[in-house]
This record gives C-alpha cells, sequence and structure tokens, in this order.
C-alpha cells in the first residue's frame, strides 16, 4: 500500500511539473519555430577573408542548417519571407600551443560573420554577435596536406557551428 502511495506522489508531481510549463520551457511545433516564416533565401555571402571559397562554405552552411530543421523551404529571395544575407568578414589563424622546442602542436582559427536576416517589408532582425563569431582548434602536422584537411574541417565545423547559432538565434527572435 506505501509502495502505491508513493507512486501516486510521484506521478502528481511530475504532473503538476509537466503541467507548469517546466521551469520556463516550452514545445513549438517544427512548423512554428521561425513564427510566421514558412520560406527562407540565403544568398551567397562576400567575403572579406582571405580565404578563397569559404562564403561558399559558410551559405552552403546556412542553407543546411535550415533544411535540416524542416520548418521553412529554402529558396528564392523573390519569395522568402526572410532573406538571411551577409559577409564572411575575417579568418584568423594563430598557434595556441607548443612543444618543448617551440614548433606549435595546434592552431586556433577564428571565424566572423556579419550577416542581417531581413523581412520583405525591409525590416530587419537583430542576430546577436556570439552567434557570428566563433573559433575552433585544430592540429598541425609535419605533412602539408594532412594539415590543409585539419584547417578545412575546423572550417567546416565552424561554418555548421555558425549556422546552428545563427538558425537558433532567429528561432529565439521570431517563435511565438
Amino acid at each position: 500500500m506505501r509502495g502505491h502511495r508513493s507512486r501516486a506522489v510521484v506521478l502528481a508531481a511530475a504532473l503538476l511539473a509537466v503541467a507548469s510549463g517546466c521551469g520556463g520551457y516550452r514545445f513549438v511545433r517544427a512548423q512554428e519555430s521561425l513564427g510566421s516564416v514558412r520560406r527562407v533565401a540565403v544568398p551567397t555571402l562576400a567575403n572579406r577573408s582571405f580565404e578563397p571559397g569559404l562564403e561558399l562554405l559558410v551559405t552552403e552552411a546556412l542553407r543546411r542548417e535550415f533544411q535540416r530543421r524542416g520548418a521553412v523551404v529554402v529558396g528564392d529571395p523573390a519569395q522568402a519571407d526572410l532573406v538571411l544575407s551577409g559577409t564572411v568578414l575575417e579568418v584568423h589563424t594563430q598557434s595556441r600551443s607548443f612543444s618543448s622546442i617551440a614548433f606549435t602542436l595546434e592552431y586556433q582559427v577564428q571565424m566572423a560573420l556579419s550577416l542581417v536576416a531581413t523581412r520583405p517589408d525591409g525590416s530587419s532582425i537583430p542576430l546577436d554577435w556570439n552567434a557570428q563569431n566563433e573559433w575552433e582548434l585544430y592540429l598541425t602536422s609535419a605533412d602539408v596536406e594532412a594539415e590543409k584537411r585539419n584547417r578545412d574541417e575546423a572550417l567546416r565545423r565552424l561554418a555548421a557551428v555558425l549556422a546552428a547559432r545563427v538558425h537558433e538565434t532567429l528561432a529565439q527572435r521570431l517563435a511565438p
């Protein structure tokens, strides 16, 4: 009898927690994650960094992130409810760790974007600076090709992380 009563109390407490909104969290259907936005356009970004092709990598990561979440259709800017445009501002690389004889073991690459989310009426949605800046570490190598692959992979990870952050920022700003 005592076991049933404690289970009932635990069940009642769990139901109360769910009914009260789980401490401020709420569930939003995927179709509502960006509010009334149903179509998003991501034209190819400009590139002010000295990294050739980086604008294509970041643009593709942004498009993939919106498609992956499934709430919107990525397409033509003329038909979009929201156009995400901007620039890859810079990429900096610096040594982060060294061996005992002063060889670099690890590099840090940092990427900064400047993005603007614009509605058809011309109003813009502010994007957090932290959502547009990130860094990643990668290992150095005596093999030039291996080091280039490590750097390229770090840039791909950066693009994916920044794309996810931009989507999350927009979801927070636009969700009902």
